[in-house]
């Protein structure tokens, strides 16, 4: 039985993309972008945490590293990490695939990068 459609709410964090950069996605699902739509540019990598925690929101950044230690339980929310090396074409089709195929909790409290090949952590 084909899953139910999750209409995810995500974060942008300040050094991603504007939304209308990726129309799939954004046409999709729920957006928001840290400096763009929150008007927080320069926001520590802790707060955009707690911002995106707050919201009930993905976290979508070039900066996974940085925001690796930050998940300490299953319900906080997930961090979508994007190789800065594929076209915003390809983040664009890859985020739409992963986050039409992955239910409301599927991806909280994980850590998910997206690159030449999807990998889940």
């Amino acid at each position: 039985m084909p899953r139910k459609f999750y209409k995810h709410k995500l974060i942008f964090d300040e050094g991603f993309h504007l939304r209308h950069k990726l129309p799939i996605t954004n046409s999709r699902f729920n957006i928001k972008h840290v400096a763009a739509n929150y008007k927080q540019s320069g926001l520590p990598d802790p707060d955009v945490y707690e911002l995106a925690r707050k919201e009930g929101r993905l976290l979508v950044t070039y900066n996974i590293k940085d925001f690796t230690k930050l998940i300490t339980q299953p319900h906080d929310p997930g961090i979508i990490g994007i190789s800065p090396n594929i076209s915003l074409e390809q983040i664009d089709k890859k985020l739409t695939a992963l986050l039409t195929r992955s239910g409301k909790n599927d991806l909280m409290g994980k850590l998910t990068s997206i690159n030449e090949e999807l990998k889940n952590k």
